[in-house]
């Protein structure tokens, strides 16, 4: 909105009937006090408007508000790296089965897809043959027992029964690890000692409450255990990544913890919060900047991975200061910043040039050149610019 002298902006018929007086442009004295209005050394621009012209311009007093120390980048949304889990099969087997689908909402503990192994397979063979040794060594340990003491066996059959016995239960404890690395419980590990039978469907799980973000699983696929893509992805969603590239310069300023507002062109005039969890180690040589990451609330799961963002971090306490909507102020050509006072007429405008600070939500934080409570235009300034270079021209 700031153009200097955007000649054919609004002026037409008008520059014709404006009466403008122009006089040196006097810039603010140091420390923000205005200058006089009168005296001709200290005069400034000035245009005077026909009421016609007056009904285009918009008039307010200055007012201060806050003005939030805070650094702006850009960045991307991604998944909560440390909420994501790539699950795999523990074992190379073919699946069998896949049950849940992509952008499915799946709770921890729930199965995603079952395959067959053939180690699991073995396992619980080596597991079923161990528990029916137990059993043949406890039977003979127990005849053993009853026959020693009456002299039926001697003392070498006596302890080989005993040995036998301890190292049948041995057997079966390992055999019973085997089987729960597979995830099996102790209650499914009876199960399957009291039936004799082989389950051949390994069950696998997901770790976490979540969506289904990735799904490369389908029946009858060979997986190899670690072996990319992982057969399901699943993310939660309740919180994700921002990832940005700051300056270097601005990166002394920041810290972990700040708090972070998201905006996303996706979603006009909203506001996410969140807040840095780390700070990159490096600066990039290429492109003289730091990776800085945030942790952003999602909990409508609105916010997609990859999406584009506006970053501004709050990097310090706000203060406050005059300020003036953009469209009150006017860059001029020797990139000095100027705005339209109202004088004692309110038909009498005249130009000040004025020292600019942060620009925030629509408005300039003025630094010199204005006081609280004077009359400026805050709408329309680049018209009256035209009227008045218009006219000199």
């Amino acid at each position: 909105m700031r153009f200097l002298r955007a000649a054919a902006l609004c002026a037409g018929s008008v520059l014709a009937t404006a009466s403008c007086a122009q006089s040196s442009s006097t810039p603010a004295p140091p420390g923000g006090a205005a200058p006089s209005l009168n005296g001709p050394a200290a005069q400034p621009d000035t245009v005077k408007l026909t009421d016609s012209q007056l009904g285009a311009i918009k008039t307010g007093a200055v007012a201060e508000r806050e003005f939030r120390s805070v650094k702006v980048s850009v960045g991307n949304i991604d998944f909560n790296q440390d909420r994501t889990a790539q699950i795999f099969t523990p074992y190379q087997g073919r699946i069998i089965e896949a049950f849940a689908n992509l952008g499915d909402e799946v709770k921890k503990g729930q199965v995603l897809f079952t395959i067959e192994s053939p180690d699991f397979i073995a396992a619980e063979s080596n597991l079923i043959s161990a528990a029916a040794t137990l059993e043949e060594t406890a039977s003979a340990l127990k005849r053993a027992k009853e026959l020693y003491p009456v002299k039926g066996i001697d003392q070498n059959d006596y302890e080989t029964a005993i040995a036998n016995e301890y190292s049948a239960e041995g057997a079966l404890r390992a055999a019973r690890n085997a089987v729960a690395i597979f995830g099996k419980t102790d209650a499914e590990i009876d199960r399957i000692i009291a039936s004799r039978k082989v389950e051949t469907a390994l069950v696998v799980k997901s770790p976490l409450n979540g969506t289904v973000t990735a799904r490369n699983a389908a029946p009858g696929l060979l997986e190899q255990p670690g072996n990319a893509p992982a057969p399901y992805t699943v993310s939660d969603l309740s919180t994700v990544w921002m990832l940005a590239s700051v300056p270097e310069t601005d990166s002394p300023s920041l810290k972990r913890g700040q708090v972070v507002d998201v905006t996303l062109s996706a979603f006009p005039g909203r506001v996410f919060a969140g807040s840095i969890t780390a700070l990159g180690a490096a600066v990039d040589p290429n492109s003289r900047r730091v990776t800085v990451r945030s942790v952003i609330d999602n909990p409508r799961h609105e916010l997609l991975p990859q999406m584009f963002a506006t970053f501004v971090i709050h990097t310090g306490s706000g203060q406050r200061a005059a300020a003036v909507p953009e469209n009150g102020v006017v860059r001029e050509g020797d990139g000095t910043m100027s705005v339209w006072v109202v004088g004692g007429d309110p038909h009498v405008f005249k130009r000040r040039q004025v020292s600019i600070g942060l620009q925030q939500d629509g408005y300039d934080e003025v630094l010199q050149g204005l006081r609280p409570g004077e009359t400026v235009a805050v709408d329309g300034a680049i018209f009256l610019s035209n009227i008045l270079y218009g006219g000199a021209s």
